[in-house]
């Protein structure tokens, strides 16, 4: 009896034993999750990879500028000039130059009939007082008017009249009508030279206003040749390839329209200051044959 007693206290504590020692490892299976678990719980698998955008997509401003010339960011007149082809670099420049010599042409004439107008306003007060063909003569010849066209005018026909008196020809009664003959085509003589002095440089307004758009156009229509060659060259037609070149070949044409527009105006205002400047010497003309006349009258 007593045997078997020590048996069993033997065999129980052998199963305490065990209890103790399987407890932590069901402690742990019950209360946390296995690795594998936790990772495959917190990060799924990813899915399938895409390309990123900047590594497929082409940069607007880089294929801009490219395609374009090298603009960059902004657009300035200065900026489309240095980087326009050379031809088309050459018909700004010679568009630039001609615009130039337009407004200095003009301030040229405006100096020049203004100084004319005046001149001539005093020769007139000056002749009109005059008391003789030699008198006349004496005024016209004077340094004060030199160069004046009126004053050649009266110089050339009075000193006809004092050479026929030299050469011993008779310039009064029946031969009064031959001297104004001879006075009157020295005067045309001068007149005609008048017309070719007034209209300097008219010629080249009217040939920068009239041809000026067009060379400005041709130098557009090169630009924006050049400019599709360079957007069939990138593939491209995204607008901002598109746009600095065709502002760059436009440009010309602004700049042409800017030299002639100005070229035609002075031109049209000149040619009135000159028309009118001839008809005062044709009254002029007729003035001085109505006082030479006089005085051959006279006998002075």
């Amino acid at each position: 009896m007593l045997q078997v007693k020590k048996t069993n206290i033997l065999l129980a504590m052998a199963g305490a034993a065990a209890l103790m020692v399987s407890a932590p490892a069901l402690a742990q299976d019950g209360t946390t999750p296995a690795p594998a678990e936790a990772t495959a719980t917190a990060a799924p698998a990813p899915a399938a990879e895409t390309p990123a955008p900047a590594a497929t997509e082409e940069d607007p401003a880089s294929v801009a500028e490219a395609a374009g010339g090298g603009h960059g960011g902004s657009l300035t007149p200065i900026s489309m000039f240095m980087v326009a082809h050379p031809v088309v670099k050459v018909v700004m420049i010679g568009l630039v130059l001609a615009s130039i010599f337009s407004w200095i042409l003009l301030l040229l004439k405006l100096f020049e009939f203004g100084g004319l107008n005046r001149t001539s306003d005093r020769f007139l007060e000056a002749f009109r007082g005059a008391r003789s063909i030699a008198d006349m003569r004496r005024i016209a010849v004077s340094d004060e008017f030199e160069g004046n066209p009126l004053a050649d005018m009266a110089a050339a026909a009075t000193e006809e009249v004092e050479l026929s008196r030299q050469a011993g020809l008779a310039v009064g009664g029946a031969h009064r009508d031959t001297t104004l003959t001879r006075a009157q085509a020295a005067v045309a003589a001068v007149q005609s030279g008048l017309a070719k002095r007034l209209s300097g440089g008219q010629m080249f307004l009217a040939s920068v206003g009239s041809s000026g758009p067009f060379i400005g156009l041709f130098g557009t229509v090169y630009g924006i040749m050049n400019s599709f060659i360079g957007i069939a060259e990138s593939n491209t037609t995204n607008l901002a390839v598109v746009a600095p070149g065709i502002a760059e070949a436009l440009l010309a044409t602004g700049i042409g329209l800017f030299a002639a527009i100005p070229a035609v105006i002075f031109y049209n205002y000149f040619q009135t200051r000159i028309s009118a400047y001839g008809v005062r010497s044709d009254g002029f003309n007729a003035e001085l044959m109505n006082a030479i006349s006089r005085q051959l009258d006279k006998g002075a």
